[in-house]
């Protein structure tokens, strides 16, 4: 399990993008994007212990109207927790990915997944393309 202490961040983003292509994945860019991952697990697990103290502390009502509108509520912090513990996961995953050496790397061709992609999405598995590819595929099982 990760602690929840934040790592510093060993360089900018503008450093970090200014890097030539050779230096990809290069010990200063994972301790980079650890910095990220630990930092958005940190934040994410605060978000979470919130909510659940919140569910904890929802009060029970008498009025059918007030019951009707609290589960409902209760029925959307759920799936709101059900997605960001999914995230936690993702997150997990991809710390683990750095720790073996194969964070930032296309789980499906091999390739570099690149710098911009991890920015916007840290936990990202897959290359532009191989996205692009595993879309269509979804989109087609659903339409058939």
């Amino acid at each position: 399990m990760h602690s929840l202490t934040r790592e510093p961040f060993p360089m900018t983003e503008q450093e970090l993008l200014a890097q030539p292509p050779a230096d990809y994945m290069n010990e200063a860019q994972q301790g980079f994007f650890r910095a990220l991952l630990l930092s958005q697990r940190y934040e994410l697990q605060a978000r979470i212990e919130a909510e659940f103290l919140v569910l904890r502390e929802q009060e029970i009502n008498s009025d059918p109207a007030d019951i009707g509108s609290a589960e409902e509520q209760r029925q959307w912090q759920l799936r709101l927790l059900e997605r960001e513990k999914k995230l936690l996961d993702k997150i997990d995953d991809a710390l683990e990915l750095l720790a073996h050496g194969e964070y930032g790397w296309c789980r499906e061709t091999g390739e570099a997944i690149g710098l911009q992609r991890l920015l916007l999405r840290p936990t990202a598995t897959l290359c532009i393309e191989a996205k692009e590819r595993e879309e269509l595929r979804e989109r087609h099982k659903r339409a058939v």
